[in-house]
């Protein structure tokens, strides 16, 4: 199915009994977040918050669930789309003919003729109303979070085009408003956007940019897509959905969008103009993000269509709606991974507790020794795949969404000396658990060589004071897995626990180390805390014992004197008064049974130690 406006999006969810209005006045400053922060952590609705204080109703978690992320991409399953792929792959291998036929063959093909957009000479629907002066305050844009640096555009398709070759980007970079008529533009180097300034910053010229909101959901979700250059996200879209995108020429330059966007916001970069700080934002990865200086973005027209709806999601803590986001980029560029890089791979998954960039597992159909090995190195020079810091393979049988089952293959088939490999590489923005920012080291674990163990563990820890607790699993297993629960006030240093507890002869082979106020976190939030907080770099310690290694690896949350010289971040939680708020307000809401505030749960792992930003 495809739309013909966000509207038409909204009104089917809504028929299907997965959309919920509040027409109770709600603040876009935080209220907004901790209503929507509730809902989606318990797989709650999308929300049409209508009486936002200004002429505009604001959207959020449309993208909330997998039906829903399905629906916006217009499919009913996730593997519609491997088999058109499959029987476009397939028209090129069993054709007889000459490869001039083959060419032709496919540039006749229905499924690719979708992907070349229409243009229009025509106005698009998105220009029906102009403001007389482009004024940012009249649209209901979010602060999300209490120590975000200020109000941020967080679902903007940010369209900018290559001097050199002429083709359009269209990227997602979250946006702060400085004023009425200036925002941050927050690319990092890695992207299309950022690759764009960077030659017109050596040009001299100033660079046309052009945001656009809403429209045929379609196209937040491309704007996403770790897409290759020579594929737009236009002609993405357009072959999702199976009907050409229709774009329009912008006001102020040549820059094309789809004619049904919600807002089109123009403008430009100098880039010859000092960067300016922006941030702190409460980020993805469950922490805030630090400040960083990013180039000025300045508003020179903004338009609309009638009755626009303005559109936004929020990050923090997993789970939250970007895993379905997520879900989709796994699912639908897993078919193009393996007919184009690794034919072998039977299934991927990147849990939302990683952040998508913490933790890959990869199941294979394994022929030969160290093809995990070649899987790993594949995937780290594909794309944006180059972020992810840790990839476990496993065998084809091993169900990468069954975490127990991806824990067991790693306990009985991974000898450390063997099984682990390490590189160093180029990492997120993001990531602040490594100490050089944008490159660290990276752990790849070959799960797939069997039988290895003999009896012998002992998965008994006692006798230390700083242990405020621990978890045996598979206690039963040769190679059981033991969490230790630390209080940090009483060691001088994780590595050194680690050591005396191998020195006292407990012959344990992997040690997952957490801090003792994270155990009333449930098995994903421990996960998510380990992921964030891991770096091979500086948290792998390892011990020689008499029947071979005991691993530690310490997922405590680390502090300034940690051998980590940035400030640390925070973890992302509501304030009191926000949540006594919305509390109050619940019952108004009418989008059914009271729900807690999950901020009420984190606040008790939010540390107040020195060297911590936004601890309050």
């Amino acid at each position: 199915m495809t739309y013909i406006s966000l509207h038409n999006f909204i009104n089917i969810l809504e028929q299907n009994g997965s959309l919920k209005r509040i027409e109770h006045p709600v603040s876009p400053i935080l209220q907004m977040t901790e209503i929507t922060d509730r809902l989606s952590k318990n797989k709650g609705p999308a929300i049409l918050f209508t009486n936002t204080g200004t002429d505009f109703p604001l959207l959020m978690n449309a993208f909330g669930s997998t039906a829903r992320m399905l629906s916006a991409i217009g499919m009913k399953d996730y593997s519609e789309f491997e088999e058109r792929i499959n029987s476009i792959l397939s028209m090129v291998s069993t054709n007889n003919s000459g490869l001039k036929a083959k060419i032709e063959l496919l540039s006749k093909a229905k499924e690719l003729s979708y992907a070349s957009p229409k243009r229009l000479k025509r106005k698009g629907s998105c220009f029906q109303l102009k403001m007389q002066e482009p004024d940012l305050k009249k649209l209901p844009i979010l602060q999300c979070w209490p120590h975000d640096g200020g109000k941020f555009i967080t679902l903007p398709m940010v369209h900018t085009k290559d001097p050199d070759t002429g083709i359009t980007n269209v990227g997602m970079y979250r946006m702060q408003v400085f004023d009425k008529a200036t925002t941050g533009m927050h690319w990092h180097k890695h992207k299309g956007g950022a690759a764009h300034y960077e030659k017109h910053k050596t040009m001299g010229s100033l660079m046309p940019v052009v945001v656009t909101l809403g429209g045929d959901p379609v196209y937040t979700y491309t704007a996403t897509a770790p897409l290759p250059e020579m594929i737009t996200e236009y002609a993405f879209a357009g072959f999702l959905r199976k009907k050409k995108v229709q774009l329009v020429k912008c006001l102020s330059c040549d820059i094309e969008i789809p004619e049904d966007v919600d807002f089109v916001i123009e403008g430009f970069i100098d880039p010859k103009e000092e960067l300016k700080t922006e941030g702190p934002f409460g980020d993805h990865t469950g922490f805030y993000s630090l400040p960083d200086t990013y180039p000025m973005f300045h508003v020179t027209h903004i338009s609309h269509r009638k009755n626009a709806v303005y559109p936004a999601t929020i990050v923090g803590i997993p789970p939250m709606e970007d895993a379905y986001l997520g879900e989709a980029t796994e699912q639908l560029f897993l078919p193009l991974i393996k007919a184009m890089i690794a034919p072998e791979i039977t299934d991927m998954y990147l849990p939302p507790e990683g952040g998508f960039h913490n933790l890959a597992i990869v199941s294979i159909r394994k022929f030969y020794p160290g093809q995990a090995v070649k899987i790993m190195n594949a995937l780290w020079g594909a794309g944006q795949m180059m972020f992810v810091k840790n990839i476990i393979v496993v065998n084809e049988e091993v169900d990468v969404r069954n975490s127990t089952q991806v824990a067991e293959a790693v306990l009985k088939n991974c000898l450390f000396e063997r099984d682990f490999h390490f590189m160093n590489g180029p990492l997120d923005v993001l990531d602040h658990a490594n100490s050089t920012p944008l490159y660290g080291k990276k752990t790849g674990i070959d799960a797939t060589n069997e039988g290895l163990f003999t009896n012998g563990r002992k998965p008994v820890v006692a006798g230390f004071s700083e242990i405020s607790d621990s978890r045996n699993y598979f206690p039963q297993s040769e190679t059981p897995l033991t969490v230790i629960f630390v209080d940090k006030n009483k060691t001088a240093s994780v590595r050194k626990l680690h050591s005396d507890i191998t020195g006292k002869g407990t012959k344990i082979p992997y040690i997952i180390y957490l801090d003792s106020n994270c155990l009333h976190l449930n098995e994903s939030e421990l996960l998510w805390m380990f992921l964030a907080n891991f770096d091979s770099g500086n948290d792998l310690f390892i011990e020689k014992t008499d029947i071979g290694y005991c691993v530690g690896f310490d997922g405590t949350m680390k502090k300034v004197n940690d051998k980590i010289a940035k400030p640390r971040a925070n973890i992302i939680t509501s304030d009191i008064k926000t949540i006594k708020e919305v509390d109050e307000m619940w019952e108004k809401l009418n989008i059914g049974s009271f729900i807690e505030s999950p901020s009420l749960k984190y606040k008790k792992i939010t540390p107040r130690n020195e060297g911590y930003l936004y601890d309050k």
